[in-house]
């Protein structure tokens, strides 16, 4: 079992604490390596070197900056193979899925990388004569981002490409579950010529590390991605020093399904939400408002399609179409959310219990039916193989459904009604709504949640600015 370290100021660092955090796969319950369990003072460290590093860093036109981006990128892309493995086995996504995280986070660091040209200050009309008003965009310093387990590698280039792009450097703390895809990735940033202390990267649990890395004074902004408790905490420890925060805080994306909708679409797109990742991704169709009129086709329909899913371990069997949940902790949340709705007088169709498999966590596609908005398994978010279906009878009751929740990412609407389309997009009260399409959001798009699903946001010109401040200078003229 091979046991990694730390990532400060361009190389492999011990950390200050002898003890180790074990790294289990969960398609097999077996351990797969060990990294640092950190400390404050290694935070501190990697702070600093990303502190030194952020002048000069900042200095270099961004277009210089971004020729880096791209060098890492191509890195990225000349290793797909080995790193999407290394995500299956940490993390249990199918293989196909962790390739089109590994190519899609390479085009991402491109993608951020065409910004340096794009970069936009404004010139202001003054009220006194012979003055300019000139608004800069500038970095903000140097940024902590907290990652998440379910997308692990995406998400350090979502937070890391728009921070150096724009000038600032990174400090990033992976998820304790997946943290071996980061080592990979700084080995290959070691082999750019990218400056040391540009990126770093601490492994730790969050009520050190990443306490450590939220209450820093010389942290200028903080991205997390991951729960609303978390979250909440991680503001509690940003508030002393006023620290910016970005919070991507999951989801419970309501999908509402009309009788006129193309039923087999609808079908597909709820399947493969449910599936994709093991059901744990923060904005996918979480709870299924149908139409009362088709709702016992479309229950009939979804059935037989969760029931055909294969699922079991992708590094044995590449043609599973998802894998286990990521841990014990994951699989009895979802278990126990699944038994509240049966409690609570909900139908379980089909699934709706642990699968014995290889030792790992694996959870049976579930279609749950009768549901009611007042269930626990409607207003939690699951994160697993389950779609609970709620009826309506018209379009008022599902947008009123639909807003019904502490949380407000993504939501989606099947139909062929442009009127009932266009009204849904006005009054459905989330940062995304998808029509007649699956949940997944576009680079050049702006990711942002409502309510407790998020402060800020990522992605596109939007998502870039996040990373930079304004400076506004009156020049008179005399």
């Amino acid at each position: 079992m091979k046991h990694y370290e730390n990532f400060v100021n361009g190389k492999f660092s011990p950390s200050g604490s002898k003890e180790r955090i074990e790294v289990i796969n969960p398609s097999t319950g077996q351990p797969i390596c060990t990294v640092p369990e950190s400390n404050a003072s290694d935070v501190d460290a990697a702070v600093s070197a990303a502190a030194s590093a952020q002048r000069d860093w900042a200095k270099q036109p961004a277009i210089e900056r971004a020729k880096f981006l791209r060098r890492i990128a191509d890195k990225i892309r000349q290793n797909v193979e080995p790193l999407a493995r290394i995500i299956t086995e940490e993390q249990g996504k199918i293989l196909d899925l962790a390739r089109v995280e590994v190519g899609f986070t390479a085009d991402y660091m491109d993608y951020m990388a065409e910004w340096a040209r794009r970069i936009e200050g404004e010139i202001l009309e003054s009220d006194r004569a012979g003055e300019t008003i000139l608004l800069f965009r500038q970095p903000i310093g140097v940024i902590g981002g907290i990652l998440p387990w379910n997308f692990p590698f995406f998400l350090i280039v979502r937070k890391a490409a728009p921070a150096l792009v724009t000038g600032n450097t990174i400090v990033i703390k992976p998820s304790e579950e997946t943290p071996h895809n980061a080592v990979k990735f700084c080995e290959l940033v070691s082999e750019t010529d990218l400056p040391p202390g540009v990126i770093n990267i601490v492994h730790g649990r969050g009520p050190t590390v990443g306490k450590a890395l939220a209450s820093s004074a010389r942290i200028g902004m903080i991205s997390f991605t991951g729960s609303v408790e978390t979250g909440s905490a991680i503001m509690a420890a940003a508030a002393p020093n006023i620290t910016k925060v970005n919070l991507e805080l999951g989801g419970k994306a309501p999908a509402i399904v009309m009788s006129d909708a193309d039923m087999d679409l609808a079908v597909k797109a709820m399947k493969a939400s449910r599936v994709i990742n093991s059901g744990q991704v923060c904005n996918c169709a979480e709870r299924v408002y149908v139409q009362r009129k088709v709702a016992d086709q479309f229950a009939d329909k979804l059935t037989t399609a969760m029931k055909a899913t294969r699922f079991g371990n992708p590094l044995v069997d590449e043609s599973v179409e998802y894998g286990p949940l990521i841990n014990e902790a994951g699989f009895r949340k979802v278990d126990s959310l699944v038994h509240s709705a049966v409690k609570a007088g909900a139908t379980v169709v089909t699934g709706g219990k642990r699968a014995s498999r290889d030792g790992g966590y694996y959870y049976e596609p579930t279609v749950i039916t009768d549901c009611r908005q007042d269930m626990e398994i409607i207003r939690r978010e699951v994160f697993g193989p389950v779609v609970p279906i709620v009826t309506f009878d018209d379009i008022d009751e599902a947008i009123s459904y639909a807003n019904d929740s502490d949380y407000g990412l993504t939501s989606s609407i099947y139909t062929r009604d442009l009127n009932v389309a266009l009204r849904a997009c006005q009054e459905i009260r989330f940062g995304e709504t998808y029509i007649n399409r699956e949940n997944f959001e576009a680079m050049q798009g702006f990711h942002a949640g409502w309510r407790k699903s998020g402060i800020g946001g990522a992605d596109g010109k939007h998502g870039l600015y996040e990373f930079m401040q304004t400076h506004v200078v009156y020049l008179q003229r005399y």
